[in-house]
């Protein structure tokens, strides 16, 4: 029976464990360097957002077959090298994601209190390898750089009271600090006009729900050029962004204790402050054809005593493997991995790490089904490992003195997470130390 190897546990690589399941003569290890599964799903998608969190649940009849293992806490690159697995496996698919954030490339972006939204989700989210831990919120100007859908979820959050938040899976810690934040008023900014925003109709329509924060828009910057008539007139998701924009620009500013300033045609040119941020200073664009804009020379400035950088996620390098730079992604062509110019045998990719940040989580179905039909195709015409020489994984691993996380041992780390969420009235509590999860595995052991 052919072993493929998928490296990540998010939606793109259980995606391509289920397309390979298709095929009754192979099995699957999965791979992933946290104890928990599930990558985004579990560390990325807003807390609030319930119905999409709930794709957990498809994910794991997927893991759950008999077909498939599960190995956590393992780290390709620190505790066994790509090559290893290229050794040991028929064929290997990479689905790492893209970890990090893109850069500003402005003055005072490193200053203290310049954090990049992907830091501050892992945050909110309990990520075990969160690079903020100790938190305050005693800001009380936020501005948010970009205008997709991570940066309506991070003003959300910050617009919400922690009562509101009660019952999600937030670390109740977290829920602690959002409490006692001193947030009243949060600019979310991008740098081309209205047409041209990232974010879909129904995670800006939440904003406009909200009933602790009020939306504030500029009508002087939803004018739309020639191009954003254009992308007005021929796309529906474009017109209800616009119309949804227009309709909270033309309505009074009511009293609620926060304010969400939804602003367009502003270009960050520089972060102020000495020993932390005080503001921003932005250029004012307009438009100049084809949905690029131009500086206008005018600047002005918005006071923030914390910036969230929100302009996109970036692929970062994996120890053995070749990547690309410029795209932030593994050499690939359709899913196989080139190294120096040529396919390497037995290694694919699949989901951001293949394609780049782009696309919603039902678009690595597609994208990873691409990746699968090449590597069966690939293993029509390669030899199989023998038994004789067949590697068991978890042996080594744990013979390396890896504390490889099983199936049953994420199950207890769901267990433990229940239990403290119904001892404190919620639905779930995560735990959001590597050490917590890794002990409340040990449950099984």
């Amino acid at each position: 029976m052919p072993v493929v190897a998928v490296v990540g546990s998010g939606p793109a690589g259980v995606y391509a464990a289920e397309a390979l399941l298709a095929h009754d003569d192979v099995s699957v290890d999965v791979f992933d360097r946290l104890p928990t599964p599930y990558g985004l799903v579990r560390y990325g998608v807003a807390p609030d957002h319930l119905k999409i969190k709930s794709i957990e649940r498809t994910l794991q009849r997927i893991l759950e077959s008999p077909r498939v293992r599960f190995l956590g806490n393992v780290d390709v690159g620190r505790d066994v090298t790509a090559e290893e697995l290229r050794t040991w496996y028929d064929a290997v698919v990479y689905a790492i994601g893209a970890a990090t954030d893109r850069r500003l490339d402005i003055a005072g972006e490193d200053l203290p209190g310049s954090v990049s939204a992907t830091d501050f989700v892992a945050w909110y989210s309990g990520h075990p390898d969160a690079a903020i831990r100790d938190w305050t919120l005693h800001a009380r100007e936020v501005v948010v750089i970009g205008v997709g859908n991570v940066a309506v979820d991070v003003a959300r959050i910050l617009a919400k009271t922690a009562e509101e938040l009660r019952h999600t899976d937030l670390p109740q810690r977290v829920l602690e600090v959002l409490g006692a934040s001193q947030v009243t008023d949060i600019a979310m900014v991008g740098r081309r006009g209205a047409a041209h925003a990232k974010f879909t109709t129904k995670e800006l329509r939440e904003l406009g729900e909200l009933a602790n924060a009020d939306v504030v828009v500029d009508p002087a910057e939803l004018v739309l050029d020639e191009d954003g008539e254009r992308r007005y007139e021929r796309d529906a998701s474009v017109r209800r962004n616009v119309d949804a924009l227009r309709e909270w620009s033309a309505r009074p500013v009511g009293n609620r204790p926060r304010r969400i300033h939804l602003r367009f045609l502003l270009r960050p040119d520089m972060l102020t402050g000495r020993d932390h941020v005080t503001g921003v200073v932005f250029e004012r664009t307009r438009p100049a054809g084809d949905g690029r804009v131009e500086g206008t020379g005018d600047y002005v400035e918005l006071p923030a005593q914390l910036v969230l950088r929100s302009v996109g996620y970036r692929g970062v390098p994996t120890i053995g493997l070749p990547f690309d730079d410029d795209t932030g992604t593994i050499s690939n062509v359709g899913g196989r991995v080139i190294r120096d110019g040529r396919t390497s045998p037995r290694e694919y990719v699949c989901g951001w790490i293949k394609r780049g940040p782009t696309g919603v989580i039902g678009t690595n179905r597609h994208d990873a089904g691409e990746t699968v039909r090449a590597l069966l195709e690939d293993l029509d015409s390669q030899p199989r490992k023998s038994a004789e020489t067949a590697v068991d994984a978890a042996d080594v691993l744990a013979a390396r003195g890896v504390e490889v996380v099983s199936w049953d041992g994420w199950l207890a780390i769901d267990q433990a997470e229940l239990d403290l969420g119904s001892g404190q009235g919620r639905t779930r509590e995560k735990l959001a130390e590597r050490i917590d999860l890794l002990e409340a595995s040990r449950a099984v052991q």
